[in-house]
């Protein structure tokens, strides 16, 4: 089931929304739904609070179903408290998009022409559970004692942050996890969706599935000089700082 939220304001506590669409499912307009069509919750009000509920997108591994969001945020100042966010592939929009599209309906979807508003959102005692770029678009989001956990192998996080945004995705006191099934250094922390893209570490734990680079490039976007990827205060069978790319800022 998907579900909009338009209003501003709201405090919800303790829902739990699930849904099941992949971006390589058809759409009833005969294309697929690619990934900003699939979403379980799209929010669209202001400072909207969560508090203790749970978003997922049962669809399955991106390899099978393609992207598949479970929540979808394009609201300025949203708050999430003590929340569970479940997926696989693109677990976790925040928006902004991206400001130029690379293909025709690349973000298909209800919002893709709109103006690339900047926004900012808040998690606290979190947990996110997901595979490739399972937390991705250029918000800035303050993520407070969280616990990201690959579920597969792949990368955390995904930002586009704009040019002229200074902050983009900040963990802190955060745990980097996995489940069973995955192998030592399998993961990123995150890799650059655009050639701004900003992530910061601050005194976070790292265990053994985060790959000893840390992070990993795309397309070549990190030694452009535009990317800030920065580590202070890792720690943890991950925490490898003397492997860590040589754009990768650490402290």
């Amino acid at each position: 089931m998907q579900t909009i939220l338009e209003e501003s304001d709201i405090v919800i506590a303790g829902e739990y929304y699930t849904g099941d669409t992949g971006a390589y499912a058809i759409h009833p307009d005969g294309r697929p739904y690619g990934t900003f069509r699939t979403s379980t919750l799209r929010v669209y009000g202001d400072r909207a609070v969560f508090k203790n509920c749970t978003f997922e997108n049962t669809a399955g591994p991106g390899k099978q179903v393609g992207q598949a969001i479970a929540l979808y945020l394009d609201g300025d100042d949203i708050s999430l408290e003590d929340c569970v966010l479940k997926g696989h592939q693109d677990t976790l929009f925040l928006a902004p998009l991206p400001v130029k599209e690379v293909q025709k309906d690349g973000f298909l979807g209800a919002r893709q022409v709109t103006p690339r508003i900047p926004r900012t959102v808040h998690f606290k005692r979190c947990r996110i559970e997901g595979g490739v770029d399972f937390i991705f678009g250029g918000a800035t989001a303050y993520f407070d004692d969280c616990e990201f956990v690959n579920i597969e192998p792949g990368y955390v996080f995904a930002p586009c942050t704009p040019k002229d945004v200074e902050t983009g995705f900040v963990a802190r006191r955060c745990k980097f996890l996995r489940t069973e099934n995955v192998a030592d250094g399998s993961c990123y922390i995150g890799r650059p969706w655009r050639e701004y893209a900003k992530v910061l570490l601050e005194d976070c734990y790292l265990d053994a599935h985060i790959h000893p680079e840390g992070f990993a490039d795309w397309n070549g976007r990190g030694i452009l000089g535009g990317v800030v990827f920065e580590e202070h205060g890792s720690y943890g069978p991950g925490a490898d700082k003397m492997s860590r790319l040589p754009w990768v800022r650490r402290g």
